[in-house]
């Protein structure tokens, strides 16, 4: 049992230590002798737990990728009007971007290895949507706009808060997330309807 248990720690710290490099230096700039070095463990111990690099970054995709739909269902389980969910499920991802290595390098390995698993924004667009087109249904976008392109719109938005945070490790605690919110609450002014225009989650 406590072999177990020091086993899943070595693990859990193999991902963690991985999703930081993956996110810096993305997957052809990361090595298993970077990650041996970073990790503190030799490349035996690394490759008993994961055979080959591509079943680490495997791993980080997952972790990434379970992070980001634990923070959509808990937005979308909390109901209210279809565009104030799109508000705050947006203002969500941009906290847990800029907060969680293993989501910006779920973004980023998604994109950049063969033979990744799903896309990381599909763990969150289908979503938006479907908020998306239930707002147009009930009369909260403005006539004009189109769900399609509005949904497209959000996913260069969040996209765009991937890499901002990305560059500005180091920088104070929510820069990112509070140009994603400045951003977020222009668009929403210009979508919206006017009679469905509230305030903003927090």
């Amino acid at each position: 049992m406590v072999k177990q248990e020091r086993g899943v720690r070595t693990r859990n710290h193999l991902i963690s230590v991985a999703a930081a490099e993956f996110d810096r230096n993305g997957y052809d700039g990361t090595s298993l002798s970077r990650l041996s070095r970073s990790a503190g463990i030799s490349i035996g111990a690394l490759t008993f737990h994961f055979a080959a690099k591509g079943e680490l970054a495997s791993a980080v995709e997952d972790s990434g990728r379970a992070a980001t739909r634990r923070v959509v269902e808990g937005v979308t389980a909390r109901g209210g009007p279809a565009l104030d969910t799109v508000s705050a499920l947006v203002l969500a991802l941009g906290r847990l971007i800029e907060t969680d290595a293993a989501v910006r390098a779920a973004a980023r390995l998604t994109q950049e290895r063969v033979g990744a698993g799903p896309d990381w924004c599909g763990c969150w667009l289908p979503e938006v949507k479907e908020l998306m087109v239930q707002a147009a249904e009930e009369g909260q976008l403005d006539p004009e706009v189109d769900p399609c392109p509005a949904t497209l719109l959000t996913a260069h938005l969040v996209g765009g808060v991937v890499t901002r945070a990305r560059r500005r490790r180091g920088e104070r605690p929510g820069a990112a997330s509070g140009e994603l919110r400045d951003l977020w609450r222009l668009i929403r002014r210009g979508i919206a309807a006017p009679q469905t225009e509230t305030e903003m989650p927090k």
